[in-house]
């Protein structure tokens, strides 16, 4: 049995918000990149250049890549010999993400109620998913969620007999009606099978998996690359002005269900994807 003071979640979690929002993870710049060399359009190739040119910016001089600076998602893989000590774990987390937003001078976007809608003033709570692996770490992945993209997101109850077919055409929809609406090149998330609330979850873990990496199941591999192709022929393109360049990547995650359903999720990102993850 290892211990681990939550302490150390806190300082965590707090560099990790601080740096990943000033920082472009190294898959999203090399996706950019491959971008803005094979984009056709002038307009679209002019847009991605830019965009590049404030993550410059933005990395060098200490500024937030985006002014909505998102609602931290986090994901924690805990070893299930880990025992925490010195406080209350969610506590801990909560009080990372506090002192990297407020530290991080960072846009505070979180209000208490969805519906009263008073600022909580430091971003939290954030919103924490736990899984129990073997051994005695700990895995934490950073999401920060902007809502210009998250907006964009949807669910399909599909049922079993629309097939591999009908999953295609809910993701084609999904990206055609989020348009410029979702800063693209966008990034999609996608979880098919489990329930409502599983696929949902996937479609949310898949947005963290590094762009240009494949599921190891070659039907959906095929799937990813088909679907990159077609959002792509869109012509939404950078910025929503036009171009080849209309996602990045699409990341497909799938879960057994039930023999009556056939779930799909969403969630849709921005250029920036921003993802981080550490091994404590």
């Amino acid at each position: 049995m290892r211990e681990i003071n939550v302490n150390e979640i806190t300082e965590n979690v707090r560099d990790m918000c601080i740096r990943i929002n000033h920082e472009l993870s190294d898959d999203m710049k090399q996706a950019l990149n491959g971008a803005e060399a094979s984009e056709k359009s002038p307009l679209g190739k002019k847009i991605l250049g830019q965009l590049q040119e404030n993550l410059k910016i933005a990395e060098s001089e200490m500024i937030p890549i985006c002014q909505d600076t998102g609602m931290a998602v986090l994901f924690f893989e805990i070893g299930q010999d880990v025992h925490f000590v010195g406080g209350d774990f969610t506590d801990a987390v909560n009080e990372g993400v506090r002192q990297g937003y407020t530290e991080g001078y960072l846009r505070k976007s979180v209000v208490s109620d969805p519906l009263i809608r008073e600022n909580t003033k430091d971003n939290t709570p954030a919103v924490i998913h736990t899984s129990i692996v073997p051994g005695e770490q700990v895995k934490i992945t950073l999401a920060p969620k902007g809502f210009g993209s998250e907006n964009m997101s949807r669910v399909f109850m599909l049922k079993p007999a629309d097939g591999i077919e009908g999953v295609k055409n809910a993701i084609l929809t999904a990206a055609a009606d989020a348009g410029p609406n979702a800063c693209p090149p966008m990034v999609l998330g996608v979880g098919v099978g489990g329930t409502f609330e599983k696929c949902a979850l996937m479609a949310k873990q898949a947005l963290t998996r590094p762009v240009g990496t494949h599921s190891e199941i070659p039907y959906v591999r095929e799937m990813e690359e088909e679907l990159l192709d077609k959002i792509n022929g869109l012509g939404i393109g950078p910025g929503g002005l036009g171009g080849t360049t209309t996602a990045l990547a699409v990341n497909i995650n799938t879960y057994p269900t039930h023999i009556a359903g056939l779930p799909v999720a969403v969630n849709i990102c921005c250029h920036v994807n921003r993802h981080i993850s550490v091994t404590v």
